[in-house]
């Protein structure tokens, strides 16, 4: 890919360091699809349940989130076929849990900091 023409003096040295690291197509493409995944409500209180106790059920995450438990059981689907949480059946009961791995800096810090930075945004009026 060939240097665009700039009005303005560039910093080749700063140009390269971020295009080298920046992620793949494929990783922004994958990344983009976790992040939108996440966006929904009812998903992204899932997960907040979920890191706030070990494992619930389907019926007592309905009763967290104060939602019924077709919405609750398909967020769930959704984020479990993306590998963010888990599940083990306990007889007839299917426990949800965060994934292993699930990063502790996004479960400790950055969900809620997006929400304060988004609330202490301008507005554009």
């Amino acid at each position: 890919m060939s240097e665009p023409d700039h009005a303005h003096p560039v910093d080749p040295v700063r140009v390269a360091h971020a295009r080298a690291r920046l992620p793949s197509r494929d990783e922004a493409a994958q990344l983009t699809s976790v992040l939108s995944l996440m966006a929904d409500p009812t998903r992204a209180r899932v997960l907040f349940a979920l890191d706030m106790v070990e494992e619930l059920c389907v019926g007592d995450l309905a009763l967290a989130l104060e939602s019924n438990e077709d919405a609750v059981g398909y967020a769930l689907r959704l984020l479990r076929t993306a590998g963010l949480v888990t599940n083990r059946k306990q007889g007839r009961v299917v426990f949800y849990r965060l994934a292993e791995g699930f990063p502790e800096p996004l479960r400790e810090h950055c969900l809620r900091q997006l929400v304060v930075l988004s609330d202490a945004a301008p507005d554009d009026d």
